[in-house]
């Protein structure tokens, strides 16, 4: 049985499930993170997981993040919570959960950078997780780069990138919210595809090559529309009145595109193993990773791991390449040295 490292996943300690209680902007949010018992109840959640024993999870805080709940002096003891929590259920249950990714309060960037070193060198968290955007605010501000610049140059861990929209964004001029929950299901994508591009654009890649960021849902909607992304950015400036933007292309030194499948995508397609093989042909399978985004399924919990795996094997792909996907990737993003065996070893500190 193939060893698999479930890369993308979230849960919700129940303190931090407090906090969005008391603090959440977005009742629909609420009740959404009040009501799904995989989310929060680990015992359930580690019953589950014993349908998969080949499968641990890499676990990530759900939505709405510390920014999300309040301001730059409170988002950062949120964070402290939802990292705390994370790193007791990893001592709790290491062998279904043996790792977490740090969550950050965003709007606050001193005490980001802080909370990323005390999560990761006393926590012993894999990583840090960001959203689309910090409240609104691009992912390439410049007071978000000293984040990006730090988990690269001096942790070198990868950073996790979750899509956020509100339901309260309305999809059109005139609306007061977002109508059959279009926020999330088509929005999610494109706020992921659009932090992607910024990222692009603003030179981030370039100035640190090395950065290894995983796009959750598998890059959202640039390995669909590569062709048009490869061809109409290829005339970047031609479509704008001043031409100032045609002056981008000048300092990037290769094509857009190149950069684009720098990113790593998950798994995370709702089990379409044709949306997969999409993905697969944009990325390669170097940069896929396994994935679930469990308990966000109808089933509450099993039906994307179910699913995911079944997607992955429609695709008949060589031993090789699955290797890769199911671990083998993942293996070296989470800095495991070669020659480990496949299951992670609880490590947190």
């Amino acid at each position: 049985m193939t060893p698999k490292i479930d890369i993308y996943n979230h849960v919700m300690p129940q303190a931090y499930l407090e906090l969005v209680k008391q603090h959440g902007k977005e009742p629909g949010m609420i009740k959404r993170m009040s009501n799904l018992r995989m989310l929060w109840d680990m015992p359930a959640r580690v019953e589950m997981l014993s349908t998969w024993p080949e499968v641990q999870q890499i676990i990530s805080l759900a939505v709405p993040s510390p920014e999300m709940l309040g301001g730059p002096q409170e988002s950062p003891h949120y964070a402290r919570v939802a990292n705390e929590g994370m790193a007791e259920i990893c001592r709790r249950w290491p062998d279904q959960f043996p790792g977490f990714v740090a969550s950050l309060p965003m709007n606050n960037p001193d005490a980001a950078l802080i909370e990323m070193d005390h999560a990761i060198e006393q926590l012993g968290a894999k990583g840090v997780q960001i959203l689309s955007s910090v409240n609104g605010k691009p992912v390439d501000s410049p007071e978000v780069f000293p984040i990006f610049e730090r988990i690269t140059l001096h942790h070198r861990k990868p950073v996790w990138m979750h899509p956020t929209r509100p339901a309260s964004k309305p999809d059109y001029v005139g609306e007061d919210k977002s109508q059959y929950e279009i926020w999330q299901v088509l929005g999610w994508p494109f706020e992921t595809s659009v932090a992607m591009a910024r990222m692009v654009f603003s030179g981030l890649l370039e100035r640190l090559p090395e950065l290894r960021l995983i796009t959750h849902h598998c890059g959202g909607m640039l390995p669909y529309f590569s062709g048009r992304a490869e061809t109409l950015w290829a005339q970047l400036g031609s479509r704008s009145v001043d031409g100032a933007e045609a002056e981008v292309l000048k300092r990037l030194s290769k094509p857009p595109i190149e950069y684009f499948k720098m990113f790593y995508g998950d798994t995370v397609l709702g089990g379409s193993s044709s949306a997969l093989r999409c993905g697969l042909d944009f990325f390669g399978a170097d940069h896929v990773v396994f994935a679930s985004d469990c308990p966000f399924d109808p089933e509450e919990g099993p039906m994307f791991i179910r699913e995911g795996i079944r997607s992955i094997e429609d695709l008949d792909l060589n031993a090789d390449d699955a290797r890769k996907l199911y671990f083998g990737n993942a293996s070296k993003l989470l800095g495991l040295k070669p020659g480990n065996p496949p299951f992670l070893q609880g490590s947190q500190k």
